[in-house]
């Protein structure tokens, strides 16, 4: 998974690499530094 840090705060939703389940991505950059990363399944 390739990330962008010129993008402060970003969600998305990408396709699992394994499952291919949706999954909700979460990060976030400070000084184009990771701070935060979540990814949860949105699958109900």
């Amino acid at each position: 998974m390739l990330l962008d840090p010129s993008v402060r705060q970003q969600t998305y939703v990408e396709d699992c690499e394994v499952c291919c389940n949706p999954i909700q991505i979460t990060v976030s950059f400070e000084a184009e530094e990771l701070q935060e990363f979540r990814a949860e399944d949105i699958e109900q």
